[in-house]
């Protein structure tokens, strides 16, 4: 394990995940990447180069992804899997994880999140802020759980797909690869087609 992190993205996300890091007090120093010249730290961290700039840190440092947008986290993280980067992932210290959860590299799990046992989470997901998710759930590469999300037992989240604030998902169900479901929506049944849903329960859009 390398003792340096770098965060590609040093606005919303990318903080969140700084936060965490230093709160995990795993690594000896944090630094980011951003695009954005005007910018010289974020959260009080320094920013030492923009994204042109990652290979030349992958013997130095563990890089992770800070950036909300799946297409884009997914994008650079394959980028940097390609490259051969070590790619951690975090988990907030006042996260509650249970027994046989799996979490895969590039993945971020917020402060005051609630994973039950026996669940699987692929790579470079976003699982954020109280939200909860239930036993036995398999959530698939590079999705975005928002904010107060509550995931009932045996949910499958396919890749890609962004649960919006405040919304829900009943047991047993499917949501496909590529959705957008609404703030405070409601799933009480499959979502068999990519596209954007909202409503309680949902429609699509």
């Amino acid at each position: 394990m390398k003792n340096k992190l770098l965060i590609i993205g040093a606005s919303g996300h990318g903080k969140v995940i700084a936060d965490i890091a230093l709160k995990m007090n795993k690594w000896k120093s944090i630094s980011f990447l951003d695009d954005d010249l005007s910018i010289k730290s974020s959260m009080g961290l320094e920013i030492i180069g923009t994204s042109d700039d990652i290979s030349s840190h992958i013997d130095d440092y563990e890089i992770i992804v800070g950036i909300g947008n799946n297409a884009t986290r997914k994008s650079i993280h394959e980028m940097l899997e390609a490259v051969g980067a070590s790619i951690p992932f975090l988990i907030h210290p006042h996260a509650v994880v249970g027994d046989q959860v799996e979490i895969g590299v590039g993945t971020v799990v917020m402060a005051g999140v609630v994973i039950n046992c026996c669940t699987n989470i692929g790579k470079g997901c976003i699982v954020n802020t109280g939200s909860t998710i239930d036993h036995d759930n398999k959530i698939e590469d590079f999705v975005h759980i928002s904010p107060g999300v509550h995931l009932a037992g045996t949910v499958n989240i396919g890749q890609s797909s962004w649960l919006g604030i405040g919304s829900i998902v009943s047991n047993n169900t499917i949501i496909t690869s590529g959705c957008k479901i609404g703030a405070g929506s409601v799933v009480i049944k499959d979502v068999t087609e990519p596209g954007v849903y909202v409503g309680v329960p949902v429609r699509r859009v």
